[in-house]
């Protein structure tokens, strides 16, 4: 199964959902789709499209799914490299408006750098990112938050006014 989520920005991200279409169209997705679409509609007759999904039933659905496509959402990333899915992510632009600027371009390609996920620069065919993913294995991601709170800890103990 593949969960495709847009997360809950107010702008749609339909450039995404059509790719995932034309690949089904194409033949190169013949698995279950579920997507959490928010404020983007779209309508398919494959594809089983929701605006949002009850928490409960998303954990399930990311639970269940081989491959997770989704926007640079740093929440949605995170929640997946938690649970070890192979992610493929695209960048909501603002020149299309689909966002207000194009940080989600930097995220992405950081994230991609350090073999996170696969980050889809092109939108128009996504067949070949949906090939790699085939055979790709996601770095392991282990949090980092204990060391920083200890350092914002270690920082303001010693920035303290006497």
């Amino acid at each position: 199964m593949i969960l495709v989520t847009l997360g809950t920005q107010d702008k749609p991200f339909e450039r995404l959902l059509q790719s995932v279409q034309k690949a089904i169209d194409d033949g190169a997705v013949k698995d279950r789709v579920v997507v959490q679409a928010g404020y983007t509609k779209f309508e398919s007759k494959d594809m089983e499209i929701f605006d949002y999904i009850p928490q409960e039933q998303f954990a399930a659905y990311l639970n269940q799914a081989d491959l997770i496509i989704t926007h640079g959402g740093v929440g949605t990333i995170m929640t997946g490299l938690r649970e070890h899915k192979k992610i493929l992510a695209g960048a909501r632009l603002a020149k299309y408006k689909e966002h207000h600027n194009d940080h989600q371009t930097q995220l992405l390609s950081a994230f991609s750098e350090k073999g996170y996920l696969i980050y889809m620069e092109d939108l128009s065919d996504i067949r070949p990112y949906l090939k790699q993913a085939e055979t790709f294995v996601p770095r392991e991601y282990t949090s980092n938050t204990a060391n920083m709170v200890h350092m914002i800890e270690t920082w303001i103990n010693e920035n303290r006014p006497a």
